[in-house]
């Protein structure tokens, strides 16, 4: 296992950017704890609002993981998740959805203003609880993800595959947005006809034209525009078999080890998605799946990537390493890292034939 150090990354162990915590269908009426960037948090649904709330897990009276209990009478009583707020199973202090004590049973006199825990900026979208998480602890600096397609009534939405942790740091899954010659020998493109990447400020784009032998007919070509926004989540717009948007989110759980999830929006003929639509998508994503689990399978068995023997058939891994330091630093240093890659990297092809793709 290789951390953000050996890597040579920069000067913090965890990314900037947003990040992929949890499937919002798990989040039922009991806190969920969750370890993420090396730390721990609570994860749980206000009854009131209805809203994620993420919070530091340990409480500062005496050091109590405020989501793991199931003997506590707090927990027993159905007092755990109490309005917006969660109490602690301990002695019962209540922590509001900002992550401040706002009662203490018993108490005579003020609450401690140490008596506090961090809150986290979150986000619910596509089904999806997402995290903004910045060393620095600025303000987003990009939107949270989002998809047009979730809200039109012909696309059917996705079933989140949880493919648990990798024993490898982010840095080994994030090469694969400029890693070319990966196609023919994993996924069976015998050729690719037109590769390029696109680096934009917190955004990198790969774009590709090629057959392949899982997603697409025999004959037919398999087209994709694939961006990372950010180092947490890639969503790649594919035309092949059916009109589809690949997600694929990563997160850091400890310095070199990755927690990982795949999903598959696919759009149905039909203005309105039928039963028998989602059937198709559901065994399109199991075949999209099959394709990610050919990456998945390599990066567990591999040794950390320190170093790339890079030749000129591979694609542009030196600009995407550079690329990737630009959320391992200070924001004030994000612009140098930019400037160094900004533009467009052509590694195969004449144009790209398909200006965009248009899965709506």
């Amino acid at each position: 296992m290789a951390t953000s150090k050996d890597y040579g990354l920069g000067e913090f162990a965890f990314p900037r950017g947003w990040f992929m915590i949890a499937a919002a269908a798990e989040l039922t009426d009991k806190p969920k704890p969750l370890r993420y960037f090396g730390r721990d948090f609570v994860l749980y649904r206000g009854k009131q609002s209805g809203k994620a709330t993420l919070l530091d897990a340990y409480c500062p009276h005496m050091g109590t993981h405020l989501g793991i209990n199931s003997t506590s009478y707090v927990v027993r009583d159905g007092q755990h998740i109490d309005g917006d707020g969660i109490r602690c199973p301990y002695h019962g202090w209540r922590f509001g959805a900002d992550g401040k004590c706002d009662d203490i049973p018993g108490l005579k006199g003020s609450i401690p203003k140490a008596a506090c825990v961090r809150s986290w900026p979150v986000h619910e979208s596509m089904g999806v609880i997402w995290v903004w998480h910045d060393p620095e602890n600025g303000e987003p600096e990009w939107e949270a993800p989002t998809l047009a397609e979730w809200d039109d009534p012909a696309w059917v939405h996705w079933k989140l595959d949880d493919l648990g942790t990798l024993p490898v740091h982010g840095q080994e899954v994030i090469d694969n947005i400029t890693d070319m010659a990966h196609f023919g020998p994993i996924h069976g493109i015998g050729a690719v006809e037109f590769f390029e990447n696109e680096f934009s400020g917190p955004y990198v784009t790969q774009r590709m034209i090629g057959p392949h032998r899982t997603l697409v007919e025999s004959g037919e070509k398999l087209y994709t525009d694939t961006t990372y926004h950010g180092p947490g989540f890639l969503l790649s717009k594919m035309l092949g078999r059916h009109p589809s948007i690949i997600l694929i989110a990563n997160t850091p759980v400890d310095d070199g080890v990755t927690h990982a999830w795949h999903a598959l929006l696919v759009k149905s003929p039909h203005e309105v998605a039928e039963q028998e639509d989602v059937a198709v998508a559901r065994a399109f994503q199991e075949a999209s799946l099959a394709a990610f689990a050919q990456d998945f399978e390599v990066w567990a068995n591999k040794r950390p990537a320190l170093r790339i023997l890079q030749v000129n058939s591979d694609g542009p891994f030196h600009l995407e390493r550079i690329w990737y330091k630009q959320f391992f630093n200070p924001r004030a240093k994000r612009a140098e890292y930019c400037k160094r890659v900004d533009g467009i990297h052509r590694s195969k092809g004449q144009g790209w034939t398909v200006p965009q793709l248009r899965t709506g």
